[in-house]
């Protein structure tokens, strides 16, 4: 076996820290969350896979609250913001939905227009 060096214990250590640094936000991005069907505070909230593109933002995930569709979207860090919500990460689109029923308090989800 070759005798350790500096070298090969700091180029293993670099290799490591990489793999670790980079495992968690690959893992994020090749799982789709989970289809979801709720009722969140006297809300029906729902979240299911979709066609990419849209107003998904290349997501391939639709959240709606009451059938009004809530948009959605994916940081890089693999967290979820909405347009209610814009400021405030969450780690699952359920609880973007969530948080949007928290944040409208009673109101309605207005449709957000198309350009």
């Amino acid at each position: 076996m070759p005798e350790l060096t500096r070298r090969r214990a700091l180029t293993a250590a670099a290799a490591l820290a990489t793999t670790v640094a980079v495992a968690p936000r690959a893992a994020a991005h090749d799982h789709s969350p989970e289809a979801f069907d709720e009722v969140y505070k006297g809300r029906r909230i729902q979240g299911r896979p979709a066609a990419a593109g849209g107003h998904h933002h290349g997501t391939g995930y639709a959240v709606f609250v009451d059938d009004a569709e809530l948009h959605v979207m994916r940081n890089a860090d693999g967290t979820w913001i909405s347009v209610v919500s814009h400021y405030d990460p969450v780690p699952t689109p359920r609880a973007a939905a969530r948080a949007a029923v928290d944040e409208l308090r009673g109101a309605r989800l207005v449709p957000f227009p198309a350009n």
